[in-house]
Order: structure tokens, then sequence, then C-alpha cells
């Protein structure tokens, strides 16, 4: 079932409220922390979910009285944002992770793309820098450091403006911008995802079905991704099984189809998918797999 929401203009973007979730990865989140302060060119709201945060995190956090929310155990990343998120006080809600360090200027590159479309309905990515090749043509690649103890600021502040991309189209992952009103009216992360495997390209889908047709990579706003895989610890869902059997699309086909992801960004707003005989025999395919 689709829904439309009426996109509105903006007016000047003045910060974000950014939602970390973190799950006792205390070296991780005191970097990502640091460069918020450290680089960030505008006033943020940060907010931290901290899924048991007995290896120091719980107290670093208040120790910096920056907002929080809590569990005692790990809930996921669909619960924990979906509750941090309930604090934010800007118009714009950034989801980002602990394993993130954002470099100078991450902050203004996407607020510019906002002025530019003009209007709240949108969704938009920043641009990763990591250290190894995945074959994923949105990211830049170059090795910083692989951990906590082994980066090397330095080399990322003297190195991260050459690692600049065109913009392109498809944004889904962290860091991950869109507007509070529709966040809201979407109904935020779906929950039945959790802990949270496909849950930003269910995301992405909600946004679309309710009109959303401006996917956004930022390629002048970047960050530095650890990919320190804190999904290695949890019971993952078959997240690509759930989104083919809640949206009769699979995943990878939303990717190319709609979202076009990786393509450079030419227009504002995507045209609709081309449902031509590849379309519909990728369908039954996932059908035949996972069933009706």
């Amino acid at each position: 079932m689709s829904i439309h929401i009426e996109s509105v203009r903006v007016s000047e973007c003045k910060g974000f409220s950014i939602v970390i979730p973190t799950w006792c990865n205390l070296e991780f989140l005191k970097i990502c922390l640091r460069s918020l302060q450290q680089n960030s060119q505008m006033q943020h709201q940060v907010i931290v979910h901290l899924n048991d945060g007995k290896d120091g995190s719980a107290d670093y956090v208040r120790e910096l009285g920056i907002d929080f929310t809590e569990s005692e155990e790990n809930i996921g990343v669909c619960y924990a944002v979906n509750l941090a998120a309930s604090l934010a006080r800007h118009d714009w809600l950034l989801f980002l992770n602990d394993d993130m360090y954002c470099c100078p200027g991450w902050d203004i590159e996407l607020a510019k793309k906002i002025d530019q479309i003009g209007h709240d309905g949108c969704m938009l990515s920043g641009t990763m820098i990591e250290p190894f090749e995945t074959g994923n043509s949105c990211v830049a690649v170059k090795d910083f450091g692989r951990g906590a103890s082994s980066f090397d600021e330095a080399g990322l502040l003297s190195a991260y403006s050459s690692l600049a991309k065109a913009d392109w189209n498809g944004a889904t992952w962290p860091p991950t911008l869109l507007s509070k009103r529709w966040w809201n009216a979407i109904g935020g992360f779906s929950t039945d995802f959790s802990p949270g495997i496909s849950s930003d390209n269910d995301l992405s889908m909600k946004m679309w079905h309710a009109g959303c047709r401006t996917f956004i990579g930022v390629g002048t706003s970047l960050v530095y991704h650890f990919v320190s895989r804190s999904t290695a610890k949890i019971q993952k869902n078959n997240g690509r099984r759930q989104f083919f059997k809640k949206w009769g699309v699979p995943q990878s086909l939303f990717d190319r189809a709609f979202l076009r992801r990786g393509e450079q960004n030419r227009s504002m707003a995507l045209p609709e998918p081309t449902r031509n005989f590849s379309y519909y025999s990728n369908v039954v395919r996932h059908y035949m797999k996972y069933g009706p």
C-alpha cells in the first residue's frame, strides 16, 4: 500500500539531530564523537542509543552530557534508532554508525544539497571511505586503519578531499539524512527487520512508496568507515527474503531499477523503473526461491 506525502519547501538548514546506536564499541564511539565535535561546521544535536553500555560507553556519554537512550541488552538497530530518534529536536534526522569518522565539512555539504533540492522530500547519504575494496562503486577506497588503535587520523585529514566523488544515485546506508517529518510519517525503521539486516533498504522503499524520488549520495560529504562489523556478533535476520515477501520486489532489483544505485546523479528526481522482461523474470526467480 502506498501513501503520498506532499513535500514542503525548506528554509536554511541549521543543524541535524544525529542518532548513533552503539553496542560495547567504546573506542570507536570516542573517535566518532570527537570527529563530530572537531569537524562539524553546524550546531547539531547528538543522541546516542546505548545497547548494553557496560563497557564504559554509558559513563562516557553521561560525562559528555549529550542526549541518550539506553537498553540493558542489544535491541538491534531498528528499535535503537527509533527510540533515540524520539528525542530529536531538529527538522533533519541523521543516522550515523558508531564506527564512522566524519571528515571536515561533512555536514555543510549535506546542508548545501538540501538547499539545492529546496524541499524535504529527499533522502541523502554521505560518501564512505573504506580501508579495502568491496566492489561498491559508491565508496572511496583508501586504508587509514582498520581499528581504533591503528587509525591514521593525520593521514586521513591530509588526503580526504582528494577522495571526493561525483554525486551518486541510491542513498540508503549511513550516514543517512532525511527530514523528521517524513521519518515520522513513514514510521521510521520497520522493527520486523530486527535486528536490522536490510532495514535500510526497507526504509528507502517506504520513502519511495510515500512519493520520494530523490535519493542522492553526496560525493563531497565524506566519512571514514572502519567496517568494524558489529553484525558479526548478532544472529542475523534474513533481510533479503523479508524484503521480497513484503514488497514483491527483490532487494537487488530495487537497488538497480528503482534507486539506480551507483549511477552518477544527473537530476534531482529518479524516473520510474522500467518494467520489462528482465524485470519480471527477476521477480519470478525470487518468487520461486522465497514463495508468495
